[in-house]
């Protein structure tokens, strides 16, 4: 167990050191999230990476001797390592310190925090994947010199070719496994999606307030935490909308840049409710100073997943907790059509709820019903399925004035009056 991190960020040739201080801060969360301490934080520039150490040898050296000074037991690197870069830290350290990059931090949250059986193995294959070429350097201390005119294998080789067979053997079985379980969620989806109960997602940046705005929405007591990632795994509910239009919500997993590229694809599939989805709400925390780049992550990956075609309500929450009103002036600015919420007071919600049902009734049909008596099995439906804005009884039926969705519009066109 590592307790005391020395946290680096490095700036590398055409970057910026504002975006190193941005990424470094967000770093600092994580890490945080795993509950290590922080004891010191370093930025770096330079010049051209070097394939030893990512930085010159004088420099690492210099770096390793700061953590050492404040007795840090590992070294987290914001930036990706490779893992024979991540090894020849870790020997300059003599064999003291453990030296990591955001991406293990990211995978070993994502260990803590998957619940579903698709989401742990998922997590699984991504960190089986990151582990296989790290094997090399773990088994290092069994190698010996080759003796004789016979080629020979040092007992380090025969272990590590044993470990990688087994690993990928590993590998094998976890994507057989998933790929059942999404085989599986697929078929759930298809029978969802032929109930004809229009569906949005929340998403956006992790820990802008996903899960505390499902909450005020559908008066539902999710997990919500002050964490990164703490909703690792989608969570749908349903949504009554000022009409009474059922509509079913699903929170997904927060995004965050740089995210290990095994994440992306093994989280897909929890993404994959923003494609299928009516329409998207996108979360930022208005109090974030980096925003913006917030904004841009979670549209590029959107756009990534097939998902930039859809209509998207960009919320900025947290306006209860906002320390500067020219931000909010600002942000309005350049983003006009935006609502300002707060998921914590309530403030905006109606706004934003009428916004939703807009939406909606720009896709399902607008009709004026009258429906035989007999036939109160038609309302009640469209009580489930639709949204009933004006219903009366009337000597010659039931009038209805409500959205219809599409798959419905047959079997009620017939009772459809004008007046």
């Amino acid at each position: 167990m590592v307790e005391r991190a020395m946290l680096i960020g490095i700036t590398l040739p055409g970057g910026d050191k504002q975006t190193t201080r941005g990424l470094l801060d967000e770093l600092r969360e994580l890490v945080t999230t795993l509950e290590i301490g922080i004891v010191h934080e370093r930025e770096v520039s330079i010049r051209k990476p070097q394939a030893k150490f990512l930085v010159g040898s004088g420099k690492a050296e210099e770096l390793i001797a700061e953590a050492q000074s404040r007795d840090c037991d590992v070294i987290v690197f914001d930036n990706e390592l490779t893992a024979a870069q991540q090894r020849n830290w870790e020997q300059a350290a003599k064999d003291k310190i453990l030296v990591i990059d955001r991406q293990e931090v990211i995978l070993d949250i994502f260990g803590k925090r998957a619940q579903t059986k698709e989401a742990v193995l998922q997590v699984e294959l991504a960190r089986l994947e990151y582990n296989l070429p790290r094997l090399k350097s773990a088994w290092t201390h069994l190698n010996r010199q080759r003796g004789g005119g016979a080629i020979q294998r040092d007992a380090g080789e025969t272990q590590l070719e044993l470990d990688q067979r087994m690993v990928r053997t590993q590998i094998a079985r976890v994507k057989r496994e998933l790929e059942s379980v999404i085989q599986h969620r697929e078929v759930q989806r298809k029978k969802r999606m032929n109930v004809p109960v229009p569906t949005c997602a929340i998403v956006g940046y992790t820990n802008a307030g996903k899960s505390s705005l499902l909450n005020k929405l559908t008066n539902s007591h999710i997990l919500v935490e002050d964490k990164l990632f703490a909703t690792l795994d989608p969570t749908s509910r349903r949504c009554p909308l000022p009409s009474g239009q059922p509509l079913v919500v699903t929170d997904t997993v927060g995004f965050v840049r740089n995210l290990p590229h095994r994440l992306v694809d093994a989280f897909k599939a929890t993404l994959e409710e923003a494609i299928v989805s009516n329409f998207l709400i996108h979360v930022l925390d208005v109090n974030s100073p980096e925003v913006e780049a917030h904004a841009e992550t979670t549209l590029t990956v959107l756009a990534e997943l097939g998902a930039a075609d859809k209509k998207i309500i960009t919320v900025f929450n947290k306006i209860d907790a906002l320390w500067d009103e020219a931000t909010r002036h600002e942000l309005a600015l350049k983003f006009p059509d935006a609502c300002f919420i707060s998921a914590h007071s309530g403030e905006g919600i109606e706004l934003l709820l009428n916004r939703m049902e807009a939406i909606i009734e720009e896709e399902f049909a607008q009709l004026k019903l009258l429906i035989p008596h007999d036939r109160y099995d038609l309302v009640a439906r469209l009580h489930r399925e639709g949204g009933v804005r004006r219903e009366e009884v009337r000597d010659e039926g039931t009038y209805v004035a409500g959205s219809v969705p599409d798959r419905l519009l047959a079997e009620f066109s017939r009772y459809q009056i004008t007046g």
